[in-house]
């Protein structure tokens, strides 16, 4: 008992300070790719929902910690995208149901790590494709694609071009 409770508490870890620039960097990315979204959502695809709650978690990801490997970008479009789908089987075989959502949330974890594309915001888009009202359900097998793998690529795109203007910065590590 002894041991597992020492576990609990950790041990000193030392951050690394972020500079003003890389921060900087990191706002205008997030900045770039979510107004990007935003305004194809706005303008373009008036009628298709293109903004998601995972996308504020991916934008930390490939923007603020780009060497992460859940921010490379087989993970950030296949882990969403795979989870996604998830998600929208659990909601059509189970309905929106508490257990459908864990159920989402849990074989959306699996799946990313059996196929190697482990990306966070994927179980919130899992989460998202049961829990996300209306309009979402209405997307039916299309919210994988458009929201999910539609915003991905925009982001990812962003991400590429914005973190390599920087010269400290190198995006994708791995594709």
């Amino acid at each position: 008992m002894r041991t597992y409770l020492g576990k609990m508490r950790g041990e000193p870890f030392k951050r690394a300070r972020v500079g003003w620039q890389d921060a900087l960097w990191s706002w205008v990315g997030a900045f770039c790719g979510m107004a990007l979204i935003c305004w194809l959502s706005a303008h373009w695809l008036t009628q298709q929902l293109l903004i998601v709650g995972s996308f504020g978690a991916t934008s930390v990801l490939i923007y603020a910690a780009p060497e992460s490997p859940f921010a490379q970008p087989s993970h950030v479009l296949f882990g969403s995208v795979l989870s996604a789908a998830v998600g929208v089987a659990c909601y059509q075989l189970l309905g929106a149901t508490p257990f459908s959502m864990a159920l989402a949330v849990s074989l959306s974890i699996l799946v990313m790590q059996l196929t190697h594309t482990v990306h966070p915001p994927g179980a919130a888009a899992a989460l998202i494709a049961v829990g996300g009202g209306a309009s979402v359900h209405a997307l039916g097998w299309w919210y994988p694609l458009a929201p999910i793998g539609m915003g991905c690529v925009v982001m990812l795109v962003v991400a590429i071009l914005v973190n390599n203007l920087a010269r400290h910065r190198r995006y994708p590590r791995y594709w």
